[in-house]
């Protein structure tokens, strides 16, 4: 098992529905307006339910979605399975198999992901994201502040952190925004962090 993964295989159902249960446009309306224009290549690392790959083919973007929890990734692609979504087992720290394919993408999404690698993970991610990116290509991240659940393994991440190591990998800053917990949660809050690479 992936380390970051611990917990997510166990009822993959019920949290596919509690995914879907936010639509795209919900948990991403702080930053959509920095998304780029379709038709873009977007890849969507620690894709869960599919919830965002399926909305972005919709409105005519390409998406390869990552996703390493089996249960997590059959649940998405039975759900989905109307929507030219490319399924990939592959993880993070190091994305070894989309690396292998020399692809590179306009935008990555990482929605409640980056808070289940540790330090050093972190900065191998960076690094594998970074090289993952088109020139003036994006990463959007979601990053989570609060208790962690019970058999999840998850660690407390900083914007300022997180723009820090990007810029070592030559991406920048481009915008911040703070938020409450789009489930309701009062103990849980997020910071969404969006990066780009230059030329």
């Amino acid at each position: 098992m992936i380390e970051g993964t611990q917990g997510y295989g166990n009822d993959a159902p019920a949290l596919a529905e509690q995914y879907e249960s936010i639509t795209f446009g919900d948990v991403h309306h702080e930053v959509m307006h920095l998304f780029p224009s379709p038709p873009a290549r977007i890849l969507d690392v620690g894709a869960g339910s599919g919830r965002d790959a399926a909305a972005l083919t919709v409105i005519g973007h390409r998406v390869v979605a990552v996703e390493p929890t089996d249960a997590l990734r059959r649940e998405g692609m039975r759900l989905h399975g109307d929507k030219p979504i490319e399924w990939i087992d592959d993880h993070l720290p190091d994305l070894a198999q989309l690396h292998h394919r020399k692809e590179r993408f306009d935008l990555i999404l990482l929605t409640a992901v980056w808070m289940h690698l540790d330090s050093e993970e972190r900065r191998t991610a960076m690094r594998s994201l970074a090289g993952l990116l088109n020139p003036h290509g994006r990463i959007s991240m979601s990053l989570r502040h609060g208790p962690v659940p019970q058999g999840r393994r998850m660690f407390e991440v900083s914007a300022a952190e997180t723009i820090e190591l990007a810029g070592l990998h030559g991406l920048s800053e481009v915008h911040v925004a703070k938020r409450n917990d789009m489930l309701g949660r009062s103990d849980i809050h997020w910071t969404f962090v969006v990066l780009e690479r230059g030329r």
